[in-house]
């Protein structure tokens, strides 16, 4: 298969990314580390503004199946204080969890004609002779290493993507340094069909629904300096929350964690471009935000959009296109990292936490507005083509393959993952 674009990462960023270009005429490789289904610590949940986005892709449908509804969302801070909100105009979003949502985006990418590699560890950049252009990865399996080229890589390989740390394009942020620990419960007590924000001095838990007794939790917490989620006890930080929150304490009290602890951190990932020539990046992979205001999988899955919008536009005029897409990633996100930003400031200021719980309990208006923002509900209301109408596949990209790529089956695929 002689490359256009190689993805590295099938997250919901690279999956889509690279769903776009294949129904784009693009010849596109995605290659991941990992073997499908695999499971990830996410909270699980997709705002109506993601939905919204896999609608116009076609595959909303498909999520929808196998996904709780969520119609709006409780937010608590200390002292009682609880804010709930619907979602307006019967708009929803979704509970599934990471292991069946990247199977159903992988699986509509290989529907769409990507070819997928498993059990590929990308060890590095390759760069055009001469050149500080980016021409492909060193890529690796359990048995050797080879040179994968590529006139354009989009490096969707998560928030410790190696190709962006390794060639100065993010970093982890020096403050907030703040982990998650997640986990699944069965028979816990009192779940809507609303998705939870417990807000607290100490940081903040998310529950999400995922069946009548079943939820996902997950705990944010800030490490004392030097530490790190390695060393800290997942299991003893989550049910401590739990125990010290008499608004959770009691509808835990019968539920059984069923799951090992997946921790994360530190969280927030800062990047400084968009790429370089010939590289792209998506989804984490091009900063990470705290995910206090649960819209991440909307950054990963518009990002990846974005990124592939990118790609053909570098594969057609032979310009690089990073800066581009620098500029299309803040026209579409800059209002909500500035939203995410001052709710981390809050969160990180107990004092402030505690002033906004009073003000909740007076006033629900400005949390009821962050609810809405966070949701992307004006997104959702602008949304194109509702669920189950076909999606609009772009013209077919006719840019040229210069010579040298890798002929066919050189390195062969695999077909669809097993269902999950």
């Amino acid at each position: 298969m002689s490359l256009d674009v190689l993805v590295v990462g099938a997250g919901p960023a690279g999956c889509v990314a690279a769903l776009v270009l294949a129904r784009a005429g693009v010849a596109v490789r995605l290659v991941d580390r990992a073997s499908f289904p695999r499971d990830k610590l996410c909270g699980d949940t997709l705002n109506p503004g993601a939905l919204s986005i896999l609608d116009r892709l076609g595959i909303g449908d498909r999520v929808r199946a196998r996904a709780i509804p969520i119609t709006g969302m409780d937010v608590t801070g200390p002292g009682g204080a609880i804010v709930p909100c619907d979602y307006p105009q019967g708009l929803t979003g979704a509970a599934i969890p990471r292991r069946d949502l990247d199977l159903v985006l992988l699986e509509a990418a290989l529907a769409a004609g990507v070819d997928f590699m498993p059990g590929m560890a990308v060890h590095g950049a390759l760069f055009a002779a001469g050149d500080s252009r980016v021409a492909g990865v060193r890529v690796g399996n359990t048995s050797r290493e080879w040179d994968m080229p590529a006139r354009i890589v989009i490096a969707a390989d998560g928030r410790r993507s190696r190709l962006a740390f390794a060639l100065g394009l993010a970093r982890f942020a020096a403050t907030p340094r703040r982990w998650a620990f997640g986990t699944y419960f069965a028979d816990v007590d009192g779940l809507t069909s609303h998705g939870e924000m417990h807000i607290r001095a100490d940081g903040y838990t998310g529950v999400a629904a995922l069946g009548q007794h079943l939820a996902n939790v997950c705990v944010v917490r800030e490490l004392h300096p030097g530490a790190t989620g390695a060393r800290a006890s997942g299991s003893e930080t989550i049910a401590q929350a739990i125990a010290s929150d008499a608004a959770l304490r009691a509808r835990f009290t019968r539920a059984r964690q069923i799951s090992e602890v997946l921790s994360l951190g530190p969280l927030a990932v800062d990047a400084r471009a968009a790429g370089c020539p010939g590289l792209l990046l998506a989804g984490d992979a091009a900063g990470f935000v705290d995910p206090i205001t649960g819209d991440g999988l909307r950054f990963a899955l518009r990002g990846g959009e974005l990124a592939a919008e990118a790609a053909v536009f570098e594969l057609e005029s032979g310009t690089p296109a990073h800066a581009r897409l620098w500029k299309a990633r803040r026209r579409e996100f800059a209002g909500k990292w500035r939203v995410n930003r001052a709710v981390r400031s809050l969160v990180a200021s107990p004092r402030g936490v505690q002033l906004a719980a009073v003000v909740a309990r007076r006033w629900s208006a400005p949390t009821r507005f962050l609810i809405g923002v966070a949701g992307d509900i004006d997104l959702a209301r602008r949304a194109g083509p509702p669920a189950g109408s076909p999606p609009r596949t772009p013209p077919p990209h006719r840019a040229r393959v210069r010579d040298g790529d890798p002929g066919p089956g050189r390195w062969g695929a695999c077909g669809p993952p097993g269902a999950a």
